[in-house]
């Protein structure tokens, strides 16, 4: 899953859980397998299959939604015992269950399959960041009407920082941008920090970058060995989320400023700092769009 969340190949070592029946394995070796291929394969599918009959309430969307595939146009869809509306109706009954029981998540995922507004609303008020995340989307957007009008962007802020707050990163993203406008720097720079000690490879770029390059940015104390030291620790993903690129630009345009001998306390900061701190993460939701 580490490899998986840094957008690395880790389809060989979630095959070995998933044909160890961990049904977490099964949904994301699906989910990569069908990713690497643009459609539905019948890899991807025996192990969607495979997690659904576990009560994988995503794995079973993914299936209910076979004719929305491309492979529908290729004409090469896998054979399955049970139709798209079969694994359909199982997810509704699935997540209806749940969701009576008051599962957030299940409240969600249910929204996604025909419940609509009314459920992905109830998941927001039951504090599932990812419904939470969507139900600010939909307002900042004007997808939705939120009443008192006045009242919209309050409501909005609170869904964002709320969800990020739970782990979302991506709301988090939103919330610093509208703490960013209002001019609000000293908690956009705790939260950057704060990330990147979870292991956001997104926050640990934009930290390093802010330290030795661009201080001005954010207001961070000029460090140029830390600043360089996290941003060579992103090496580590090889081409993980597209990073590869940025990163050689950024440590040759920091590296221009250093000796050699600082350069080298940056990697070894960066050693230390990987030692200490939970691996590199793009922090991959369960469900892409």
């Amino acid at each position: 899953m580490t490899l998986y969340r840094q957008k690395k190949t880790a389809a060989p070592y979630l095959r070995i859980a998933a044909q160890a029946g961990d049904s977490e394995a099964q949904y994301y070796l699906a989910e990569e397998l069908k990713l690497a291929s643009r459609y539905m394969t019948s890899e991807a599918h025996k192990w969607y299959v495979a997690a659904a009959e576990q009560g994988d309430y995503y794995a079973m969307y993914q299936l209910a939604r076979g004719g929305d595939d491309l492979c529908e146009i290729m004409g090469n869809c896998p054979e399955d015992k049970r139709s798209a509306k079969d694994w359909y109706r199982l997810a509704r009954s699935t997540t209806e269950r749940l969701a009576e029981q008051g599962d957030g998540e299940a409240m969600y995922v249910l929204a996604l399959l025909g419940g609509g507004f009314p459920w992905l609303e109830r998941s927001a008020n039951a504090g599932y960041p990812e419904a939470e995340y969507r139900l600010a989307i939909m307002y900042k957007d004007g997808d939705k009407f939120y009443f008192p009008p006045w009242k919209r962007s309050e409501k909005i802020e609170a869904l964002f920082k709320h969800a990020g707050e739970s782990g979302h990163h991506l709301a988090m993203d939103y919330y610093m941008d509208i703490l960013q406008k209002r001019g609000d720097m000293e908690t956009v720079r705790r939260i950057v920090v704060d990330m990147a000690m979870q292991g956001d490879a997104n926050a640990i770029s934009a930290y390093g970058v802010y330290l030795s390059h661009t201080p001005e940015g954010m207001g961070f104390e000029f460090d140029l060995i830390k600043g360089y030291g996290l941003v060579w620790m992103l090496l580590e993903l090889d081409g993980g989320g597209a990073m590869d690129v940025y990163v050689q630009d950024k440590l040759e345009e920091i590296g221009k400023k250093m000796t050699s001998e600082q350069i080298e306390q940056a990697k070894a900061f960066a050693v230390e700092w990987k030692a200490t701190h939970p691996p590199l993460s793009f922090f991959t939701r369960k469900l892409e769009y």
